[in-house]
């Protein structure tokens, strides 16, 4: 099955994973080390009324953040549509979009804005450490971590004019609708994932300092936050083989990512 680019954006939601393949010599690395065809993976962020965002990481600067408004490196925040054309069309990837089922619920998209604040501008990591990591992430560990407290940059809130509204609805929302379980009735409401306080301190409680991260790490945490991954499990663990279909990663609460949806991308 294939959609356009159109189509795919109109049809993202929050959570959805946004998956890429490239042909390069770094792209076939990743895709080698990790036993999988993709070599990067964002997660969507659509809220209210504000264009689809993709959240992610990369070593490049070529969009502005959608958080800070500067260009930087590491985690960021994009325009989705904006970020799926440089991925195809400098950076030489196909696009797959997959759908989280249920859609992610006020709470989750809240813990989401939480994840972003703490996250955003974290350095990517140099390729001597991401090779490193990922070979740690497959080592047993003697004892339990967790993927609490980020150490993540906001920027000054008030350069940020796209996300001003959003942010104050996410930090009304943490405050104010702890135990509220009335809004659309979905995962983030049901079962596993609990009710908006739950999720709140999964994302606050459940995550360790990073100091560098790289996309499947910060798409890992933010699932996490979500409530949609176990706490306890490094970040390195994750990579981008993790988020497609031919890795059975399992999600709480009864919710699943559908199958690869193929994006076709228009040229520039």
């Amino acid at each position: 099955m294939s959609i356009s680019l159109d189509e795919a954006v109109e049809l993202t939601r929050t959570g959805d994973l946004w998956v890429f393949r490239g042909r390069s010599v770094p792209d076939r690395a990743i895709q080698l080390t990790t036993n999988s065809p993709v070599n990067h993976v964002g997660m969507a962020v659509v809220l209210d009324d504000m264009p689809p965002l993709m959240w992610h990481a990369e070593l490049g600067r070529s969009l502005p953040d959608m958080w800070t408004g500067t260009h930087q490196r590491g985690v960021q925040l994009h325009d989705l549509r904006d970020a799926v054309c440089v991925w195809a069309n400098r950076y030489g990837q196909r696009g797959w979009l997959r759908q989280l089922e249920p859609p992610a619920g006020t709470a989750m998209e809240e813990a989401v804005l939480r994840t972003v604040a703490r996250l955003d501008g974290t350095p990517f990591p140099s390729t001597a450490q991401l090779a490193w990591r990922w070979a740690r992430g497959r080592l047993p560990h003697p004892r339990r971590l967790s993927l609490g407290a980020l150490r993540g940059r906001t920027g000054d809130r008030n350069q940020i004019g796209i996300l001003n509204r959003i942010i104050d609805r996410g930090e009304a929302g943490s405050r104010g609708r702890a135990g509220d379980t009335g809004h659309r009735g979905d995962a983030g409401d049901r079962g596993d994932t609990g009710d908006a306080g739950r999720i709140g301190d999964a994302g606050r409680e459940n995550a360790a300092a990073l100091e560098t991260a790289y996309c499947a790490e910060v798409v890992a945490v933010t699932y996490e936050a979500m409530g949609l991954l176990p706490a306890g499990r490094r970040p390195n663990w994750y990579d981008p083989g993790r988020f497609w279909s031919g890795d059975d990663l399992a999600l709480r609460g009864g919710a699943h990512l559908g199958a690869e949806i193929e994006v076709r991308i228009p040229p520039r």
